[in-house]
């Protein structure tokens, strides 16, 4: 007797990581008179509400006031959530947030 084995693939996740329009954070005061510029890498967890869940450095500026600055208004973002199918589920982006002085 011969079974044939079925496997059941789920769809993949889509997750286009939309910010809408979402607030950029500001430059802190200290960090643009000493001429602090960098790029910061957040770690987001996304909820299936669109808000996030953990936000985590994925890479720092090696600036803190910097990191802190994306950190913290990022926390208070809100994105389109991923779907599988037309669920929507938790999934994790990584956001940049540039902070640079002229140009």
């Amino acid at each position: 007797v011969a079974f044939e084995q079925t496997t059941y693939k789920e769809p993949p996740a889509r997750f286009e990581a939309a910010y809408l329009h979402n607030p950029r954070p500001d430059y802190p005061p200290l960090s643009r008179r000493l001429g602090e510029e960098g790029k910061v890498l957040l770690r987001v967890r996304v909820s299936r509400e669109g808000r996030p869940a953990a936000v985590d450095l994925e890479k720092s500026s090696n600036f803190a006031r910097l990191d802190d600055a994306a950190r913290s208004v990022v926390a208070h973002w809100r994105f389109v959530p991923a779907r599988r199918g037309d669920e929507a589920i938790y999934a994790t982006v990584i956001v940049p947030i540039v902070f640079r002085l002229y140009g």
